[in-house]
Parts: C-alpha cells; structure tokens; sequence
C-alpha cells in the first residue's frame, strides 16, 4: 500500500486508536513521523514512543497512547493543516494559539520540527504540519 501522505496517515492512526481507547498504536518508521511522535510526548499528549532500529531496518514506532484516571481521553483532537496538495506557511506573527495556549501547533521549520511556543520563542515560521488539542 502506497501512503500519499505519510503525517496525515500517522495522525489517522493515532486518532483510531484513539477513539477506539486502544493502549499502543504501531506506525511505519520515518524520521518525520519520529519527531512528531516525539513532540507529542513531550507536550504530554502520548505516555511514550519507542522505536527500535536494532535488527529490523523498517522497525515501526510503538506508541502508547495516555488516558486520564477516570479513562478520559488526553488527546481530544488531531487536525492535518498543510496537506499535499495546499501547503500552509506561517510568519512567526501569524501561528496562531490553540484553544489558548492547550493545544500546539506543530511547525516544519529550518531548525527541525518546533511546537509554536517555541516557533515564536526561536522567531522562525515554517510548514504548519498540524494542530492537536
């Protein structure tokens, strides 16, 4: 199966396993996907991410997803922003806060993958890759 789009398919997994209130999510290893997995972890959003490159090459990153005590969801939605076909930059003015400063924005930018907190801490804008509250 051929994916077009490699984040939004991550974020379609996440969201799944999600809303199915699954423990671990596995997804295809690429170093995109492993820095987002990363940010979301920590802005607190998953519990943990592995990835193991030891033995298999194409090894998949194991995500476990976070509940609250009550088993409430911690992520409550994952939205792709630039996609394919329309890609959407932001000036460091123009990324916008998430149900005020509880959600991130994740940024594709020279200096790697950055949260909007710290776009706007660093002065770079990018590739607005997504938002998760």
């Amino acid at each position: 199966m051929i994916v077009t789009d490699p984040v939004a398919d991550m974020l379609t997994r996440i969201r799944n396993a999600n809303a199915a209130r699954k423990e671990e999510v596995e997804i295809p290893y690429s170093r995109m996907r492993w820095e987002i997995a990363r940010i979301l972890k920590e802005e607190g959003f998953i519990k943990a991410c592995f990835w193991n490159s030891k033995g298999k090459k194409k090894a998949p990153i194991k995500i476990y997803l976070k509940y609250g005590p009550n088993n409430e969801r911690v992520i409550h939605g994952l939205e792709r922003v630039s996609k394919p076909g329309i890609r959407r930059y932001a000036k460091v003015g123009e990324i916008g806060r998430i149900l005020g400063g509880m959600g991130i924005s994740i940024v594709s930018t020279s200096r790697g993958l950055l949260t909007d907190r710290q776009c706007r801490q660093r002065n770079v804008g990018g590739e607005v890759l997504c938002n998760v509250w």
